[in-house]
């Protein structure tokens, strides 16, 4: 690899600067090279609908393949569970570092905990997913809140909560943390509450399958435990034939016992966004040694779940 610097593609919000600047960082080191940020506006920056109407899969993520494809920039840096299931052949995920934390977070007015919410409680999120999950946690508890779809940066969410317009809103945890905002959070959720989207708090970096140098260089970064739970999770998404804006939660993690690692565990859940039904379920197996092993995990509790009634609980169904 030659010593010119290297072109990262990223999105311009706060958050995907902020993720694309430690990347950077990390490349930087690995190969010895500069590398500067190149700011690409998406279809999802853009667009003021909600994501359930602008198709969610792909609505920040084609912008930075196209740049890629077209040799605008040499790697992309994207957040994980924006990314469509199926990957394009001529691009390739060189490594997805080591994971971030998955949770969500509650960010509520005077530093409440869900469990302190007033009842009636309105709750903004974009997500059909978290949408499902805390409406029926809050019906298992005795409680009544309003789910609230709403769109933005980190700092326009936080914004409803703070001029009174919402009485809290959930965000990603690793969102947070990578802008350094932590002290805002109320709570952070568990994933017994809530499962986060599949891949939630990993990011991948993309660069064209062709380029064998940049391919390893980059796969220098890549975390194989990692890899093999969103791989898990992915596949159980796309085995349910569902888009990134589905409600459809999953979270791969290890069990081990004491300092040995034994199994892989998978949990997923699909669920009417009103809360009203939810199909959860949870599979465990061998740690995936293997992209297919990690895949055929991710399979089997689909299965499981669309036995179960999970295909009648997604809405529209993705293309």
């Amino acid at each position: 690899m030659n010593g010119q610097a290297l072109r990262l593609g990223t999105r311009r919000s706060k958050l995907a600067m902020a993720q694309s600047r430690q990347v950077a960082d990390a490349v930087s080191q690995v190969t010895g090279r500069s590398v500067e940020l190149v700011e690409i506006t998406t279809y999802g920056d853009t667009s003021r609908e909600q994501l359930a109407q602008i198709g969610g899969t792909g609505v920040f993520v084609t912008a930075l393949r196209d740049a890629l494809l077209s040799g605008e920039v040499d790697f992309a840096v994207h957040s994980l569970k924006d990314l469509p299931t199926a990957q394009p052949d001529d691009l390739v995920l060189a490594a997805i570092p080591v994971r971030e934390d998955p949770r969500d977070v509650l960010i509520a007015r005077d530093g409440r905990t869900f469990a302190q919410l007033p009842d009636g409680a309105r709750l903004g999120t974009g997500s059909p997913r978290r949408m499902a999950q805390l409406n029926a946690y809050a019906r298992d508890h005795g409680m009544t809140i309003e789910t609230v779809p709403i769109r933005g940066n980190v700092d326009t969410r936080i914004g409803y909560v703070r001029s009174g317009e919402l009485d809290g809103v959930v965000l990603a945890a690793a969102g947070m943390k990578r802008i350094g905002r932590v002290g805002d959070v109320s709570e952070f959720l568990p994933v017994d509450t809530i499962l986060p989207a599949p891949g939630q708090g990993a990011l991948a970096i993309e660069c064209a399958a062709d380029n064998a140098d940049l391919v390893a260089a980059l796969g220098e970064l890549d975390d194989p435990f990692t890899r093999a739970a969103v791989t898990a999770e992915r596949s159980l998404l796309a085995a349910l034939e569902a888009g990134c804006s589905a409600p459809v939660g999953a979270l791969a993690d290890l069990l081990a016992d004491g300092q040995i690692v034994k199994e892989m565990r998978l949990r997923g859940v699909v669920g009417t966004t009103d809360g009203s039904t939810l199909v959860q379920l949870s599979t465990t197996g061998p740690v995936p040694e293997t992209h297919d092993q990690a895949m055929a995990l991710g399979r089997e509790l689909a299965a499981e779940m669309l036995a179960k009634g999970a295909a009648g609980l997604m809405g529209e169904r993705a293309h």
